[in-house]
């Protein structure tokens, strides 16, 4: 089996050359449109790279991995962009986040749940596991973007004081979860039994240390690409009048999208709980991690950033959180529950582009 096709190697070392490119002649025509496919290569090349180490760690430090590898690129996407836009773009970390909360509980989870279902009739996860990741990701979503509207702070904005207390919460609880998940109840993310966990092929110790390595440059690449088109990609969104929410759901969809092949595959091969890991891990690593780091930056630059979110945003979360916890509350689903989610996602799409 080869676990690093050429276009493994090859996508990163385009990107590489696309930047190098950029950095001589940065006025070049279509020069744009190129650094956005190298930076599309380097997504696609870093989440496959993750995909080699995951085999190698096994569950559930192989979907830990991929959520770190993903939640890295959006932060580095948020981070430059921020860098780049300054106060303009105080809204962009709340918008994203919550873009990739609705994406990954609606669409990637709705998605996976039909798909299964449609091929699979009934499928089975371990509650006790994905009802931990469920009261995880609620707490953290709440207390970042909802808690902030009914604080001291003006317009939803967090006080430094408050801001920094809420960093290193959400951070602490992302440890707590992966300590939970990784050595106190790693069974909880495992489904035990005949289809639920297929075998695999584990590449030897010198393949995942070329991943490693390719893994490092595709990063590398992305954070570059993001930050030489977030000027040309925000003058298109003024340009075409989109509501500003559109930046942070084309952010996260760019982040996500690897993610949404990974997790319906899973599913469609009868391995949902691999699949809900990988999801609801990738929620709760977005933002245990993503806040902090863009917390910091804030506080360090003296920035307001605003973290509430507006009247139907909150609406959409509440109920998005409702239909999840009442999806996944037995241990066994089909494929009803997915189209509900998809549903739903398809009215955050609606509202976002029809304010």
């Amino acid at each position: 089996m080869t676990f690093n096709p050429l276009w493994t190697w090859a996508a990163p070392a385009a990107a590489c050359g696309i930047i190098g490119v950029w950095l001589l002649a940065p006025a070049l025509p279509f020069l744009p449109l190129l650094l956005v496919g190298g930076l599309l290569g380097g997504v696609l090349a870093a989440v496959h790279h993750a995909e080699v180490i995951a085999l190698k760690v096994g569950e559930p430090f192989g979907t830990l991995v991929l959520a770190l590898s993903i939640t890295t690129i959006e932060i580095a996407l948020i981070v430059s962009m921020m860098l780049q836009g300054g106060k303009d773009v105080m809204a962009l970390p709340r918008d994203t986040l919550f873009a990739a909360v609705m994406i990954i509980l609606n669409g990637i989870v709705g998605l996976s749940l039909l798909m299964g279902g449609r091929k699979n009739k009934v499928q089975k996860f371990n509650l006790e596991g994905t009802t931990d990741a469920l009261c995880t990701i609620s707490l953290i979503v709440v207390v970042s973007m909802v808690l902030p509207n009914f604080t001291g702070g003006a317009n939803g904005i967090y006080t430094p004081m408050q801001l920094g207390f809420v960093a290193l919460l959400t951070l602490g609880v992302f440890i707590a979860f992966t300590r939970f998940q990784t050595v106190l109840h790693r069974d909880y993310f495992i489904m035990e039994g005949p289809g639920s966990n297929d075998s695999h092929e584990v590449p030897d110790l010198r393949t995942c240390l070329i991943s490693l390595a390719l893994l490092l440059a595709s990063l590398c690449a992305v954070v570059v690409s993001a930050k030489s088109i977030s000027p040309q990609l925000e003058a298109l969104l003024d340009r075409s009048s989109a509501p500003p929410a559109m930046l942070g759901i084309i952010i996260a969809a760019i982040v996500l999208l690897p993610e949404f092949g990974a997790s319906v595959r899973a599913a469609r091969a009868d391995r949902l709980q691999t699949s809900l890991n990988l999801a609801l891990g990738s929620a709760i690593a977005s933002i245990g991690l993503t806040v902090p780091v863009v917390a910091a930056l804030a506080l360090w630059m003296e920035w307001p950033l605003q973290w509430g979110l507006d009247g139907v945003s909150t609406i959409l979360l509440t109920l998005t959180l409702f239909l999840v916890a009442l999806s996944l509350r037995t241990g066994n689903t089909t494929r009803q529950p997915g189209a509900l989610h998809l549903a739903l996602f398809a009215v955050f799409l609606f509202f976002n582009l029809i304010p």
